[in-house]
């Protein structure tokens, strides 16, 4: 191979390289990706976990317990600008995502796990800080529930799967 084909070849290395990591950040500043749904973790370069008991980021409702059907408010409080965000109910039985998100602050977006609507996630990278969302259970009693959320401060560093307090499917014997 003469001089210009490893020339080329180291561009076109170089181009490779370039453009994968473009992707990840763009793909990163529209939101998390489906690949995240289950473990709630980011799929980008570089991170480091950080303990899920953050002191900064705090996500709980105005209630203590629910009936099906109903529309529960849920609220993220932080100390501390973040970029990136995703937020999710589950089944405190069996961790199984449920519910859907009806109402969504600006620069944010649904994404469907599992069932439209279930999960929220950042759709920019603007800054945020309080966030607030209205969750519907769904029709059929689930028993109790937790909203969990995993945070992105920076591109190198997350909280993952920080938890409310437990509210408690009303009705149940």
């Amino acid at each position: 191979m003469g001089d210009g084909g490893r020339a080329h070849t180291a561009i076109a290395g170089w181009a490779c390289t370039t453009l994968c990591l473009v992707s990840y950040a763009a793909a990163f500043s529209q939101g998390a990706s489906l690949s995240a749904c289950t473990d709630m973790m980011p799929r980008h370069l570089r991170v480091q976990l950080h303990s899920s008991n953050s002191n900064y980021v705090t996500v709980h409702t105005n209630v203590s317990f629910y009936f099906p059907g109903d529309k529960v408010p849920v609220t993220v409080r932080s100390t501390r600008d973040y970029m990136g965000f995703m937020l999710q109910a589950r089944k405190v039985s069996n961790n199984e995502i449920t519910g859907t998100f009806i109402f969504l602050p600006p620069g944010s977006k649904l994404l469907t796990c599992f069932e439209d609507g279930d999960t929220v996630t950042h759709s920019d990278k603007s800054l945020k800080r309080n966030l607030s969302f209205v969750w519907k259970a769904p029709d059929q009693p689930i028993g109790d529930i937790k909203f969990f959320i995993s945070i992105v401060q920076s591109y190198f560093v997350y909280w993952a799967k920080i938890e409310s307090a437990v509210v408690a499917q009303g009705g149940q014997n």
